[in-house]
């Protein structure tokens, strides 16, 4: 049995982890993790006690976090200082904060990904074999889209595809990024050429396909040596 901990626990993500988690054999939610400050430390949710002290990381073996650039920055120490493997889904980390993340890998093992959608990760792997078949002669865009909150722009989902299809076409691919509503994600890639296109798009419904690629990650990360990993690793594409 997994013990796992989440972090923003009473969050639109972290709530649903913790949700979905009492479904799954393999897993035991053991660790609930809040900002200090909020009135709902201390409440329960769940079976879980929500707590503001990251100390609380000594309880667990995977820890989860889909919370701020600020807040992973500091969970980092903690993953660190108490050796837990780690399933880093938050984006907009400045270059800093990613250098921290590959540091904390050489400690324990972490999977970071901008989206834990099988469906996603598995574009991630597709998409470039899609350039480089269409060749040189066809431009190629991005268009995300996600909910007026959002605060990232482009998503980290679009940006992990600009790079892996750059990497292809040596070019920069231009990315165009709407906020609205209550979009949870789409990402279309176009493919132009002058007597035709290919849109290749994925939409995400509800949230619950990255809670389900989270907990993928989680148990595939528990036991493995230090290190830092992508779903493209989980999933094996």
């Amino acid at each position: 049995m997994i013990k796992l901990g989440v972090a923003g626990a009473i969050g639109k993500m972290g709530r649903r982890i913790i949700e979905l988690a009492q479904y799954d054999r393999e897993i035991e939610m053991t660790f609930a993790l809040e900002r200090k400050g909020i009135p709902e430390i201390g409440k329960e949710i769940g079976k879980l006690k929500i707590s503001s002290n990251p100390d609380g990381m000594f309880l667990i073996d995977v820890f989860v976090d889909f919370t701020t650039p600020e807040a992973s920055d500091e969970h980092l120490d903690y993953v660190a200082k108490y050796r837990k493997a780690l399933v880093l889904g938050t984006t907009g980390l400045t270059d800093a904060q990613i250098k921290k993340v590959e540091e904390a890998a050489k400690v324990v093992p972490v999977v970071f990904s901008p989206n834990m959608s099988i469906g996603v990760n598995v574009l991630f792997a597709v998409l470039p074999e899609i350039a480089r078949r269409l060749g040189p002669d066809y431009s190629i865009e991005i268009v995300e889209a996600h909910h007026k909150a959002k605060k990232d722009a482009p998503s980290g989902t679009a940006k992990k595809m600009g790079r892996v299809l750059a990497d292809v076409t040596g070019k920069e691919i231009p990315t165009h990024a709407i906020r609205l509503g209550d979009i949870v994600g789409d990402h279309t890639v176009i493919f132009c050429g002058n007597s035709e296109r290919i849109e290749v798009k994925h939409q995400a419904h509800t949230r619950d396909l990255f809670v389900v690629g989270a907990l993928r990650a989680a148990k595939w990360v528990f036991g493995k040596p230090a290190g830092l990993y992508s779903m493209q690793d989980v999933l094996k594409v």
